[in-house]
């Protein structure tokens, strides 16, 4: 049987696409942290859970409007990274670097309980936006959920990157990653800036459990494979390079996808473990990181 070669094509760079976005919306959080506090913070992956789930909960299963579920779950993702925010600042004057790290994966276990406390620990999605109807090009299917998932994915990333580089805000974040005593010695609010931080990271995690939970169903303790993922794909660009985050994840779900094309799903995984194995083994500082750019040292991360 012969294959179609540009329709496989189609397929592929679709699903890359797709993919490379969810994990790019993770990577890039995990990266905008890293920069301005020095921290992984593996309870990333649950901003994402909390958006999908809050959004399944109220949108599929109690008939809210769409417009008011998103609103409620990005509500919830702005509490909820506020609260990380000031725990892991809170500790990180008295604890090691590896004890603070602890802190976040502690926190993203204690989520997944509350969330199957508060739901349940089944798989959860809800209506696609614009149905479930597939388009084709050529002999690729295309799902629209997968569009909007690509657009909305980039349209956020854009945004982001236009709030970092043109506002007060933004400028006073990248003065913060640079220098924070200098930051400081200027009168720029420290600590306000990490929680703008961490509230921007949560939320563009949480619009990204929003827009894919339809096409592929969340559940309370998926949020650390997404972790992972995203910090497999931040460490791959250079950690804290916010345009190293993007490039790591279509790395990683381009090479997802010729996997699970060519092979089987049952190796999905197993190039995002190769990957960190051999970052961590060869390129250290990632694909776009150098050396003193890739994010501050632990103990500023209490300074005012």
């Amino acid at each position: 049987m012969t294959s179609n070669i540009p329709a496989d094509l189609i397929q592929i760079v679709m699903t890359t696409l797709t993919v490379g976005c969810m994990y790019a919306l993770v990577a890039v959080g995990v990266a905008l942290i890293y920069s301005a506090t020095g921290v992984i913070n593996f309870a990333q992956g649950e901003f994402v859970m909390l958006g999908g789930m809050t959004v399944a909960s109220l949108y599929g299963q109690h008939d809210w409007p769409l417009a008011a579920a998103i609103a409620v779950a990005l509500v919830v993702a702005l509490i909820y990274s506020a609260v990380l925010m000031l725990l892991t600042t809170a500790f990180a004057a008295r604890m090691s670097l590896i004890g603070v790290l602890i802190i976040t994966i502690g926190a993203s276990i204690a989520t997944q309980g509350v969330a199957a406390w508060i739901w349940d620990s089944d798989t959860h999605r809800f209506a696609p936006f614009s149905g479930d109807e597939p388009f084709r090009i050529l002999d690729a299917t295309i799902t629209p959920q997968a569009l909007w998932i690509i657009g909305i994915g980039g349209v956020s990333i854009m945004l982001l990157l236009w709030f970092i580089r043109s506002t007060m805000m933004g400028k006073a974040m990248r003065a913060c990653a640079l220098d924070r005593a200098a930051a400081t010695m200027v009168g720029i609010p420290v600590r306000w800036t990490i929680l703008m931080s961490f509230v921007l990271s949560g939320m563009l995690c949480a619009v990204g459990g929003i827009v894919t939970t339809p096409l592929t169903t969340i559940d309370a303790n998926g949020g650390m494979l997404l972790a992972i993922k995203g910090f497999s794909a931040a460490m791959l660009g250079g950690m804290g390079n916010i345009g190293g985050a993007l490039l790591g994840a279509l790395l990683i779900a381009f090479v997802e996808t010729l996997a699970v094309t060519f092979s089987s799903s049952a190796f999905k995984e197993l190039p995002t473990f190769t990957i960190i194995i051999l970052v961590l083994l060869f390129m250290p500082r990632g694909l776009l990181g150098r050396r003193g750019e890739t994010g501050l040292h632990h103990e500023d991360l209490t300074q005012r």
